[in-house]
């Protein structure tokens, strides 16, 4: 049988046009496929919505889980002499702090010199720096040094002194200075060993002295500007001499932002599942969540508002109602500003109980956020939900390329059939003609 290169060419038949109706008739066999993993992917990235609302969820009941949250202070302060940083050990309270003297470090400066003058020619030289704590440091010099060369090299030991090179207008001065503040860092003594023209200029004298100040009538002495516990679990920076106020007192403001974060997360995700999970009709036209009916959102919210609606143990606030917080007809919760404002004001330690529990119980953001940690964990139902999803997108995957393969041995199938009935008719006709043409010439 002769070979047919061109489907048609040898029957005069539309034969490519027959195979392309053929192969878009196969083709249909993959639309419920595709399908299916439209419907698929749309839930997977539905439950990716309710993933991330959970998440915020627990998120905010950690933040509010936390009993750092409800040890947090502010401290303010009214004056100009102190500033104030308080840690959750400080107690609330109101203190008057009088600052009559800061702390200051000690210096003293040489005798004026020329800058480039070599102080030690060709021999080594030494310098000792003794503090008023009775510390005391020999500093070596090279030869040949130079003022700013002693500079360095006092810079460069663990004297507890740093120097500087001050050009007073005419000629320059070492200024030696204590590290630190306070009487017993300061400078007792620098003797100079063998560094010629170089002696102190006791007019220069400037003694370290102590920072003096008194909290409610108390009177203290510090070392240092930065005064820590005068007032318990609260750093003082003094920064003037002169009468403040420092008020410590209960971060209610965070607190209650925490409280808020919770219930608007809640809330959130609420009305996230609400979307996911909705149906309408109207004019005949239905719209549906694409999570409608599902078992695993559903088991997730139901749990999440079992919990949010449990006591708790103790004789003080024991639900969120009795904090002001309650839940709608909708199932969102609302908060009655003035009774939470109440209880944070009158019951701090019971709204805290209320939350983050005891060392014997946890309060109801500790049960919500152990809850979503169940929910949302590797073995969890929502992350089982999701798995199961993409399980099947993999399953989809493989019969739309398992499909894709049999329409096109298929089509393959009738290209083949085709090509044969293409020479056949072929031959036909020019055995047709051929007959005529005997026939004609009988």
């Amino acid at each position: 049988m002769a070979s047919i290169s061109s489907l048609g060419v040898g029957s005069g038949l539309d034969l490519n046009g027959l195979l392309d109706q053929l192969q878009e008739a196969e083709q249909e066999k993959l639309v419920p496929i595709q399908q299916q993993q439209a419907e698929q992917k749309t839930q997977i990235s539905a439950y990716g919505q309710l993933q991330s609302s959970l998440s915020e969820v627990q998120s905010s009941a950690s933040d509010l889980n936390d009993p750092e949250l409800f040890n947090s202070v502010t401290s303010n302060v009214e004056g100009e002499s102190a500033e104030a940083a308080a840690t959750p050990d400080a107690p609330p309270g109101r203190y008057d702090v009088n600052v009559q003297q800061l702390a200051t470090a000690s210096s003293i400066a040489t005798q004026g010199v020329d800058e480039e003058t070599v102080l030690n020619a060709d021999t080594e030289a030494s310098l000792d720096v003794t503090l008023n704590d009775g510390t005391a440091q020999n500093i070596k010099v090279e030869a040949d040094s130079t003022l700013s060369d002693v500079r360095d090299a006092i810079n460069a030991s663990d004297a507890g002194v740093s120097a500087s090179v001050v050009f007073d207008g005419s000629q320059s001065r070492l200024a030696i200075a204590s590290e630190s503040t306070g009487a017993e860092a300061g400078i007792d003594s620098v003797a100079f060993n063998g560094l010629d023209g170089l002696a102190l200029d006791t007019a220069t004298e400037i003694q370290g002295q102590d920072a003096k100040l008194d909290v409610n009538g108390i009177a203290i002495t510090s070392d240092s500007n930065q005064v820590e516990e005068a007032i318990q679990g609260t750093t003082l920076s003094l920064t003037d001499t002169g009468e403040s106020t420092v008020t410590v007192a209960r971060d209610e403001e965070s607190i209650r932002g925490a409280i808020t974060g919770f219930v608007d997360s809640y809330n959130d995700m609420k009305s996230t599942t609400a979307d996911l999970t909705s149906f309408s009709s109207e004019d005949g036209e239905t719209q549906a969540g694409d999570l409608l009916g599902d078992s695993t959102t559903r088991m997730a919210e139901s749990r999440l508002r079992s919990t949010m609606t449990e006591s708790v143990d103790g004789d003080g606030l024991q639900t969120l109602e009795d904090a002001g917080i309650s839940m709608n007809v909708d199932g969102e919760l609302e908060i009655d500003d003035e009774q939470l404002d109440e209880a944070l004001s009158t019951q701090p330690g019971a709204v805290q109980t209320l939350f983050s529990g005891t060392d014997e119980s946890a309060g109801i953001a500790g049960r919500v956020e152990e809850e979503l940690d169940t929910m949302l964990g590797e073995n969890g139902m929502v992350e089982g939900a999701v798995t199961g999803a993409e399980n099947q997108m993999d399953r989809l995957e493989e019969r739309y390329s398992s499909m894709e393969d049999s329409i096109a041995t298929t089509v393959d199938r009738y290209r083949t059939q085709f090509q044969e009935l293409d020479s056949m008719v072929s031959e036909m006709n020019q055995t047709s003609s051929y007959l005529t043409q005997q026939l004609s010439a009988m």
